[in-house]
């Protein structure tokens, strides 16, 4: 597996002079939003749904212990074994100790983010046991060796000439192939003999349901159920965030976040598991385990409990106009875009990250199309906060920061200095557009800036004039 190399500018740097990457972007983030609003405007009550969705997550975190010590409850109560995990360390070990009883050789795995966010697939190479990734975009970045780019798609920044070319490396066939019809059945060719042969299989879970105990997943392409189904046993890692009180609730969030995330009215598979095979029971595994997993959710309770409500949709990265320039790699951590901007600073400290949150635009489309209605600016303007309070911004930074408080908080100084900056930025334009600015070229260093109108933002409104 690859990990982060370089700072978070130097990695954008590099994602902003690749045109590959762009091409990926374009055609997969393009294609998700315009599914996405075709899916809210044919919803009549979206709206309220949403804030009924944001009102579920709320309850349920607000009654955190009741609703987890209901589910391990319940979960015991079909057979199922409840292992917590303080952090991630404490949930791989869960995890190999579960495989080593069962003395498997190769585990399958279907799409966990959180198991990327523990380090899951390192562990379990360091523990000697094959690990095969059987959602179709997980076996791409597993052959290319990779992590994933994207929530939904992790390998939103691979074209489908990348996908064929690897396959034909790869793949026991070892065809060039250029139609997705037959890249998708290759991969279900070299997928299938593991399904049925492999002592484990791992999945993460959509929803924790406490009435029921069962998990959910919420799948496209079968291959979760092939994970979950035919190995003897069953492993779930699940952040404990993923609680709700009922299955009516669980289905609730469920219309939501499948049109959030790919413009559905319902996925392929939406399975509820509950407990091992019974006797009864024609398939299932044996052994069924859960792995509750903390790692920084309760720190998040108390410092920042609107993140816990994610359910993982994807929708801000898809409209998020830095992720869309530079993908998911550029941010580092196991979650890009907006949302990884708020949770790696809990994950890997605020010092080491603290350049994401100023990535932001704060534009505010991200706390718009969130069906949870997760205020993220507000959480990344507070990260830029606490990193300022705490020292971590550069002597520069802080002296063009007290210069800016000064000149900004003294009115008739603010319109003087603009009034001197827009005929210089003016004269520097061409058919409407700057290339280079002398003193700040990271604005234009990937881009064009746009040329200044003639009159202020504040002299046009006093005047009453749109010019």
């Amino acid at each position: 597996m690859t990990t982060a190399i370089g700072t978070f500018k130097e990695r954008a740097r590099k994602a902003l002079g690749d045109k590959t990457l762009k091409t990926a972007l374009d055609r997969t983030t393009g294609n998700a939003r315009t599914k996405r609003a075709a899916a809210v405007a044919a919803w009549p009550d979206f709206d309220r749904a949403r804030a009924a969705a944001a009102a579920i997550k709320d309850h349920a975190l607000a009654h955190f212990p009741h609703y987890l010590e209901q589910f391990e409850r319940n979960a015991l109560a079909s057979g199922a074994k409840i292992h917590w995990a303080r952090d991630a360390k404490e949930a791989c070990a869960a995890v190999i100790d579960i495989c080593r009883q069962a003395k498997a050789k190769t585990a399958t795995r279907a799409k966990s983010m959180l198991g990327e966010e523990i380090g899951l697939p390192d562990a379990l190479a360091e523990a000697g046991i094959r690990r095969v990734e059987t959602d179709l975009a997980e076996h791409i970045i597993q052959l290319a060796g990779e992590t994933p780019s994207h929530i939904i798609w992790p390998a939103a920044h691979r074209t489908r000439e990348d996908v064929s070319k690897l396959f034909q490396q790869h793949h026991r066939d070892h065809l060039l192939l250029t139609e997705v019809e037959a890249m998708v059945a290759s991969a279900r060719h070299e997928l299938r003999d593991d399904f049925f042969g492999a002592e484990v299989g791992i999945s993460g879970a959509n929803f924790l349901v406490a009435e029921t105990g069962a998990i959910c997943t919420i799948t496209n392409e079968g291959n979760a159920e092939l994970t979950t189904t035919p190995p003897r046993v069953h492993i779930v890692t699940a952040g404990i965030e993923k609680i709700v009180a009922t299955t009516e609730h669980a289905l609730q969030l469920t219309r939501l976040l499948v049109r959030s995330a790919t413009g559905a009215d319902l996925t392929q598979y939406t399975t509820f598991h509950c407990g091992p095979k019974r006797a009864s029971d024609r398939d299932g595994p044996e052994e069924f385990h859960i792995v509750l997993v903390d790692h920084g959710r309760t720190q998040m309770l108390e410092e920042m409990p609107d993140m816990l409500r994610c359910v993982r949709c994807g929708a801000c990265l898809n409209h998020c106009v830095v992720y869309r320039k530079i993908g998911g790699h550029a941010y580092g951590g196991a979650y890009p875009g907006p949302m990884g901007a708020a949770l790696t600073p809990i994950f890997d400290g605020l010092e080491p990250s603290r350049d994401l949150p100023h990535a932001c635009t704060l534009n505010g489309l991200c706390k718009q199309v969130c069906p949870v209605d997760i205020p993220l600016p507000t959480l990344l303007r507070d990260w830029r906060a606490k990193s300022f309070r705490q020292g971590f911004e550069s002597p520069a930074l802080r002296r063009g920061l007290a210069l800016w408080a000064l000149v900004a908080s003294k009115p008739r100084l603010y319109r003087a200095a603009l009034a001197l900056a827009l005929p210089l930025l003016r004269r520097r334009g061409k058919d409407g557009w700057i290339s280079t600015l002398p003193f700040a070229p990271g604005w234009t260093q990937s881009r064009d800036f746009p040329t200044p109108a003639k009159k202020t933002f504040l002299a046009q409104i006093e005047s009453g004039d749109q010019a």
